[in-house]
This record gives C-alpha cells, sequence and structure tokens, in this order.
C-alpha cells in the first residue's frame, strides 16, 4: 500500500488539500479501504465505504485507478454478476454489491487524470451487458440505472474523445430500446446520453448519416412524445425537446422532421408542462422556427416545397 502511495506522488499527482471535513484519520480509512478491494473477504464491506466517500475525496479516482489490483478487483464484481443476467435471477443483494462497484468506476470515469485510460482500456464495454437486460424487478432496474450513470458521467464531461468512443460502440441502440421501454429514471439518463451525443458535430452526422439511424433515433423521440402526453414528466421532456432541436440543425433531418414531427409538438399539449420551464419553451420555439424556414406556404396555408 506505501509503495503505490509514492508513486502517486511522484508521478506528479500530490494529493490537492485535504478538505476540513475529511481528517486525517478518513483519509487512512480510505487507504485502508482500497487495500481492502484485493481480497474477496473484505471487498464488500470495502466497496460500499468508499461509495458512500467518493462525493468527498476529490482524488479518490486516480488513487483507485494507480492502486495494484483495485480495477481488476471492480471488474471482477461486474464479470460475477454476468451468470444472473439470463436467466434473470438477480437479487436485490446483488445489485447493490455490483452498484457499489459501478459508483467507483463512474468516479474513475468523471476523473479528469483517469478517463482517457479508462476508455482506451474499454471498460464502458463490460457495462453493455446490463444495459442488454430487459427484466423490469428493482434489482435490474437499479443495475440499469446505475450502469447508465457511468456513460451520462463520460458524456457530461463533453469531451471529443468521449463520443469518439461511444460511436465505435452499441451505445446508441442501447439508449434507444431503454428510451422506449425504460423507467422515467432509466429514460431520463438514456436521453441525456442520446443529446450529448447530438450535440457533438460528429455524433449529429453520424446519426443523420444514414435513413435507417434517424429513422430508429426518430420513431423512439416520437413513441416518446406519445407517452409523455399521457404521463407527462418535464424533465424528461426537455431532454426530448432538445434532442429534436439538435437534430433540425442538420438538412436532412430538418427536412424529415417537417413530416413526421409528433403533432403534441406543434400544438398545445404540453403548454401546461412547460408553463414554468422558459428554456423548454424556447428551444421548442426554435423547433419550430427550423421547421418552417425555407418552406413556402400558399394563399390557403398550405406548405408548398421550397423553390
Amino acid at each position: 500500500m506505501l509503495l503505490w502511495r509514492y508513486l502517486l506522488d511522484v508521478r506528479g499527482m500530490r494529493r490537492p488539500p485535504v478538505p476540513t471535513a475529511l481528517a486525517q484519520v478518513d483519509r487512512e480509512k480510505i487507504y485502508q479501504w482500497i487495500n481492502e478491494l484485493s481480497s474477496p473477504e473484505t471487498r464488500e464491506n470495502a466497496l460500499l465505504e468508499l461509495s458512500k466517500k467518493r462525493e468527498s475525496v476529490p482524488d479518490l479516482a486516480p488513487m483507485l485507478w494507480h492502486s495494484f489490483g483495485t480495477i481488476a478487483a471492480l471488474l471482477q464484481e461486474i464479470v460475477n454478476i454476468y451468470p444472473s443476467i439470463n436467466p434473470p435471477t438477480l437479487t436485490a443483494h446483488q445489485s447493490n454489491r455490483v452498484c457499489n462497484a459501478l459508483a467507483l468506476l463512474q468516479c474513475v470515469a468523471s476523473h479528469p487524470e483517469t478517463r482517457s485510460a479508462f476508455l482506451a482500456a474499454h471498460i464502458p464495454l463490460f457495462l453493455y451487458p446490463f444495459l442488454h437486460t430487459v427484466s423490469k424487478t428493482r434489482p435490474f432496474e437499479y443495475l440499469r440505472l446505475t450502469s447508465l450513470g457511468v456513460i451520462g458521467a463520460l458524456v457530461k464531461t463533453d469531451e471529443q474523445e468521449v463520443i469518439n468512443f461511444l460511436l465505435t460502440t452499441e451505445i446508441i441502440p442501447l439508449c434507444l430500446r431503454i428510451m422506449e421501454s425504460g423507467s422515467e429514471l432509466s429514460k431520463t439518463v438514456a436521453t441525456f446520453i442520446l443529446q450529448k451525443i447530438l450535440l457533438d458535430d460528429t455524433g449529429l452526422a453520424y446519426i443523420c448519416q444514414t435513413y435507417e439511424r434517424f429513422s430508429h433515433v426518430a420513431m423512439i423521440l416520437g413513441k416518446m412524445v406519445l407517452q409523455l402526453s399521457k404521463e407527462p414528466s418535464a424533465r424528461l421532456l426537455k431532454h426530448v425537446v432538445r434532442c429534436y432541436l439538435r437534430l433540425s440543425d442538420n438538412p436532412r433531418a430538418r427536412e424529415a422532421l417537417r413530416q413526421c414531427l409528433p403533432d403534441q409538438l406543434k400544438d398545445t399539449t404540453f403548454a401546461q408542462v412547460l408553463k414554468d420551464d422558459t428554456t423548454t419553451k424556447r428551444w421548442l420555439a426554435q423547433l419550430v422556427k427550423n421547421l418552417q424556414e425555407g418552406q413556402v406556404t400558399d394563399p390557403r396555408g398550405i406548405p408548398l416545397p421550397p423553390q
């Protein structure tokens, strides 16, 4: 343990000043718990304690990444759950334990000093089997939501390398499936991930490159709008509208959206839901304006093709 602490310092990664709330005795406990991750006998409690402390230890991610055997131990926790996915026999205890490991991986994914190495090691791919699950039980829902949180932490950084990596994987169809059939919270995180991919120029170009990709995204977004008209969620609607608005920045997608944008986004269906959300109302107004530009209307109000 002392060796890797020394290596952290000599590599120019000296720990920042310790917050007053985190006494030195707590730091020693952090070192102890990280050390205990390497032993199957002490790992479960160490996972629990470290996941509780991840917000209060700013340099926990480098500690985890550079300590001997720690990432391997976290991956072992993930792989150990695979047999419980199919057939779906995951218990609440199993789900809680692996989600504590995922929470630590999310910490590594969101830290600027460890994010690139995290991607280079292709660690997000270990989470994709969890996103493939369809069981509606609480342990599985918690597992999917926590896994989405790791991907969400990656895209939240707005780093080009993150988008480039994700576009080489199956994350878009996985998110679309969860957007269609997941819980409201999972749908929200999955839509946020899609939104972040779309906001990147490379991501927008990728999704609009073929009719199949665009139509799949548009179909799922359309289903979500229909569902939201029956069961409103301002938080989820905000991300859906932002996805549509970004798609309208692409000329080919804009032309297609003129034909397939749900009527509920053109009328007053969501007026009550958005009455206090000025940002989403502005996005929606801009979306409608984008789709109207370039259209010519005859005296009867019938849109005509652009000349």
